[in-house]
């Protein structure tokens, strides 16, 4: 088993590789704890920029639902009347720099999860590792923006934020250790300064803190790569040879997903963010493929074989949207004049 699986595998557990890891999570701990208080003391520098930011992350290390609940803020703040750009750090992309990403874009330059985000937004969405100085750009290029939306960076205190919100999927903190003998990049007190939680189903470990807020990825409807004139719905995939493939932050959330729909594949899980080759798309006895929109901007070209692609969209219960457009307005206003 490859590094990239057995640690995430280990992180379920308090096995023997988790404890033998153990002394090097306490470090990072350390270090972590030291950065954050240089951030707050002003040893570091924090920019702030002129609007309003909402940092999406966790702090867990992988992907938990973040990309999907920018999705959904970006274009549930647009029908409200505010005017979105997202930064992402562009994670898988080879992007040097900063780059304003365009829907035509290579995913390995820019990223898997800031391409998808480019092309299903209908914001601008921008790329680089210093995310204020990304920001600045952004803000620069499109003065009409009101509010940065930053997909994942809850640990980036380089960034001055407004509002922080933090996601979890099911498997929550995991054995709760600390990386690498865990998944931790925060302890769970870093909790309570957040916005709001986000819980993409219902974690396996209580979590305290802010509000809550539920999102369920809902879709039905598959598209084929390359032909998006192309549609299917369950009935039409029923009966063939289905091999579904999901390299995101916990696989087992789409493989469960096409089972809830009533389709019986065979599963391929990959790591997260997994550069896919021609090889890793063609298996025996298949009539078509299964893939997420995320894989699936990087899987253009590389199967002979049908594939079918499931959109989904985010629901929040309760309207999150609304609560973050409520702050937004308070902070733009400023506190009321007594």
């Amino acid at each position: 088993m490859s590094a990239a699986r057995a640690l995430p595998e280990a992180w379920h557990r308090r096995g023997w590789l988790a404890w033998l890891l153990w002394p090097l999570s306490l470090l990072y701990r350390l270090v972590t704890a030291l950065r954050r208080a240089a951030f707050r003391s002003g040893i570091l520098r924090v920019d702030r920029l002129p609007v309003p930011v909402v940092v999406i992350g966790n702090i867990i290390a992988g992907g938990a639902g973040k990309t999907p609940l920018t999705l959904y803020l970006a274009r549930a703040l647009t029908a409200r009347g505010h005017r979105p750009v997202i930064v992402s750090r562009g994670y898988g992309g080879t992007v040097q720099g900063m780059r304003e990403v365009a829907a035509e874009d290579d995913p390995a330059l820019c990223g898997d999860e800031a391409l998808l985000l480019a092309r299903r937004s209908g914001v601008p969405v921008w790329v680089g590792r210093r995310r204020a100085e990304v920001a600045r750009a952004a803000l620069a290029r499109h003065p009409q923006c009101d509010v940065v939306l930053c997909d994942d960076g809850l640990q980036h205190y380089a960034l001055a934020r407004d509002i922080e919100i933090a996601v979890f999927d099911r498997r929550g903190v995991m054995n709760g250790f600390h990386l690498p003998a865990g998944p931790l990049r925060e302890p769970p007190s870093r909790l309570a300064q957040v916005f709001a939680q986000v819980l993409n189903g219902t974690p396996n470990a209580p979590l305290t803190g802010p509000p809550r807020f539920s999102m369920h990825l809902k879709g039905e409807r598959f598209h084929r790569l390359g032909h998006p004139g192309d549609s299917a719905g369950v009935a039409d995939l029923q009966g063939l040879r289905l091999h579904a493939v999901a390299g995101i932050g916990e696989p087992a959330r789409f493989f469960d997903h096409l089972r809830a729909l009533g389709l019986a594949f065979v599963a391929h899980p990959f790591p997260d963010h997994h550069a896919y080759s021609a090889r890793d798309l063609t298996f025996q006895d298949c009539d078509a493929l299964l893939l997420t929109e995320k894989d699936a901007v990087k899987c253009h070209g590389l199967s002979d074989t049908p594939v079918w692609v499931l959109p989904v969209e985010a629901h929040l219960d309760p309207d999150l949207a609304g609560r973050v457009s409520d702050r937004l307005a308070e902070l733009k206003h400023g506190p009321p004049t007594t």
